[in-house]
C-alpha cells in the first residue's frame, strides 16, 4: 500500500528550534508583531475594498476614519516593548474594525448586524458565521503547519494552553480578514444564506442549522480554489495554498534559510 503521509525526517530539528524560539522574548515579540501588523493592514484592506466598490451605499467618512485609525495603530507596533502592549494595540484595532463592520453589510441589514465581536458562545448571526469560518481556517492552518513539520501548539503571540493550537491561531490572525471576513460578507450580501438558517439556543447562543452549514462549507471550498497574487512569491496561487505557503515561509525562517518571516498582506 502506498504511503499517504510525507516523510518527517528533519522535523525534530525544526521543532527544537521552534521551541527554543518560543522561549526567546525578543524573537517572540518580533514574530507576534508581524502577525498583528498583517492582521491590522488586512482588516484595513477589507474596509478599503468596500469604499472602492460600494461608495454609494456605505458611510465613507466612518470607513475612512476607521482606516486611518487602523493605520495609526499599525505605526505604533514598532514601539511596543512586550506582548501585553502588543495585545493591547491588537484589541484596539479589533474594536475599531468590528465597530465599522456593519457598514460592510449591504443586504439583509435587519437580520445581520453586530455590535461587537463575541464568541463562546456567539450571540448574533454574524458572530456565529465568523466563528464557524475561523474554525475552518484554523483547521486548514493546523494541517499546513503539521505538513511542514512545525508544532501547531507552540505559538508566539498566543501562548501555551493545553489543547490550544497557538501557532495556528498566530497565523490565522493575518489570514482571517481575507479568508473568513470577506467570505462572510459575500455569503450575506449575495443572499446565499439567510436569517432562517440560524437557531437561537436557550442560553442565547446562535448557531447555524445543517443546511446553512453545508452552504458555508461549499462556499469555503469554492473560495479556496480562487487565485490570488501572493505578495512575497509574486506569483498566482490558489487561496487554499496560502496557509501552506505561510507555514513553509515560517519554517524557512526558523531554519535560517530566510532572514525574516514575510507575513501575508492582501492587496
Amino acid at each position: 500500500m502506498g504511503r499517504v503521509t510525507g516523510k518527517v525526517s528533519g522535523n525534530i530539528l525544526l521543532r527544537r528550534n521552534q521551541y527554543r524560539w518560543t522561549e526567546n522574548d525578543t524573537i517572540t515579540l518580533r514574530l507576534a508583531n508581524h502577525f498583528i501588523l498583517a492582521k491590522i493592514m488586512n482588516c484595513r484592506a477589507v474596509l478599503h475594498r468596500a469604499v472602492r466598490d460600494h461608495s454609494q451605499v456605505v458611510d465613507i467618512k466612518l470607513l475612512t476614519d476607521t482606516m486611518r485609525g487602523l493605520a495609526n495603530l499599525a505605526k505604533q507596533l514598532d514601539k511596543v516593548k512586550d506582548l501585553h502592549a502588543l495585545r493591547g494595540l491588537e484589541g484596539q484595532a479589533a474594536y475599531l474594525y468590528f465597530t465599522a463592520f456593519n457598514q460592510l453589510i449591504l443586504s439583509q441589514k435587519e437580520d445581520f448586524s453586530m455590535t461587537e465581536r463575541n464568541r463562546r458562545p456567539p450571540l448574533d448571526r454574524i458572530n456565529a458565521l465568523l466563528s464557524f469560518l475561523y474554525t475552518l481556517l484554523t483547521h486548514e492552518i493546523v494541517a499546513a503547519l503539521e505538513s511542514i513539520g512545525l508544532d501547531p501548539q507552540a505559538g508566539f503571540l498566543h501562548r501555551d494552553r493545553p489543547g490550544r493550537a497557538s501557532l495556528a491561531l498566530d497565523v490565522m490572525e493575518e489570514l482571517r480578514p481575507h479568508f473568513a471576513d470577506r467570505l462572510a460578507l459575500t455569503l450575506i450580501n449575495r443572499n446565499q444564506i439567510s436569517a432562517n438558517g440560524f437557531v437561537i439556543k436557550e442560553n442565547g447562543a446562535v448557531v447555524m442549522d445543517d443546511n446553512t452549514r453545508k452552504e458555508v462549507l461549499l462556499a469555503w471550498q469554492k473560495r479556496k480554489g480562487e487565485e490570488i497574487m501572493h505578495p512575497y512569491l509574486e506569483e498566482k496561487v490558489s487561496l487554499g495554498l496560502v496557509p501552506y505557503i505561510q507555514a513553509m515561509l515560517l519554517a524557512r525562517h526558523i531554519r535560517g534559510d530566510i532572514e525574516d518571516y514575510p507575513p501575508f498582506f492582501w492587496k
